[in-house]
């Protein structure tokens, strides 16, 4: 078995976005970022993708709008933050952006405009997801706050009890809400009424990552303790515990009917396949 520290090897990634990928040159006018701002110039902080779109969010404070099925040629730059951009998520409608600068953008996903800006948070928001006509946002503040994407007012708010909130998971059907940060509790709300149903306790460090897996009833968060845990959604009962499987904090987490994948601050990313080796388990994918 290799050491933690040894190189891992492997096929190199097919595709790389730098400089000089699309020349200025090859970028018709008008339809893409200018020449001197082709690429970020600034970290890379946040990221998603579909089938033809990938949104990345930088430092520079701006995203930028990638074509999937065209080499990932840049389509929009997309400019309205003060501060760097710490998460996106989208949509075939939005494109969301929310930053340190206390603000959340809603861009046209086809155009790149912006639409509106949401304004009320009095910290950084440093999580958002969106959910058919409504935002759920987490900030620095302690608060969450649901938005709604046509008026862009806030319609309810999620309160922590104690400092910032670093993460949030809104549920595919709208109904629950998820938020952790700083106190180490993560909040489980009913999304439509506002109420707070459940507290889940057992993480010694900053909640960073929340996935909510509807299909098997469970909640799996990643924490600055090191460790991934897996908690009942419905009892809120921890039921699977992962400490010290890296050698710093627990970045992002997620999860489907058989993998658990968390990535760290180690330069690692850890795949937990609990149907690894099972004669037919690839049948469940069908």
């Amino acid at each position: 078995m290799n050491s933690p520290t040894s190189q891992a090897t492997g096929t190199p990634p097919f595709l790389t976005i730098t400089p000089p990928f699309v020349h200025p040159d090859n970028i018709d006018e008008g339809s893409g970022p200018e020449e001197e701002s082709v690429y970020h110039s600034a970290s890379i902080l946040c990221l998603r993708f579909d089938e033809e779109i990938m949104v990345t969010g930088s430092s520079d404070h701006t995203c930028i709008v990638w074509d999937i099925k065209n080499d990932y040629r840049p389509i929009h730059r997309l400019s309205g933050h003060h501060a760097g951009v710490l998460d996106v998520c989208f949509d075939d409608r939005y494109i969301v952006s929310c930053s340190k600068d206390a603000t959340i953008c809603v861009w046209d996903r086809k155009t790149g405009e912006l639409l509106r800006q949401l304004v009320g948070h009095l910290g950084p928001v440093n999580a958002v997801q969106l959910r058919g006509d409504l935002i759920v946002s987490a900030s620095g503040d302690g608060v969450a706050k649901m938005w709604n994407v046509i008026s862009g007012q806030c319609v309810k708010e999620f309160v922590s009890k104690d400092r910032g909130l670093a993460c949030v998971e809104f549920s595919d059907d709208g109904r629950t809400i998820l938020t952790g940060g700083n106190d180490r509790i993560i909040y489980q709300f009913d999304a439509n009424t506002g109420d707070l149903v459940n507290e889940l306790r057992g993480h010694s460090g900053l909640i960073r990552s929340l996935h909510l897996d509807s299909a098997n009833k469970r909640i799996v968060s990643g924490s600055y303790d090191m460790s991934v845990k897996v908690f009942d959604r419905d009892t809120g009962n921890l039921s699977i515990n992962f400490p010290g499987w890296t050698t710093s904090w627990m970045l992002s987490v997620q999860s489907d009917y058989r993998r658990i994948v968390a990535t760290s601050q180690d330069a690692r990313a850890v795949i937990m396949d609990f149907g690894y080796g099972l004669d037919g388990i690839d049948l469940l994918e069908e």
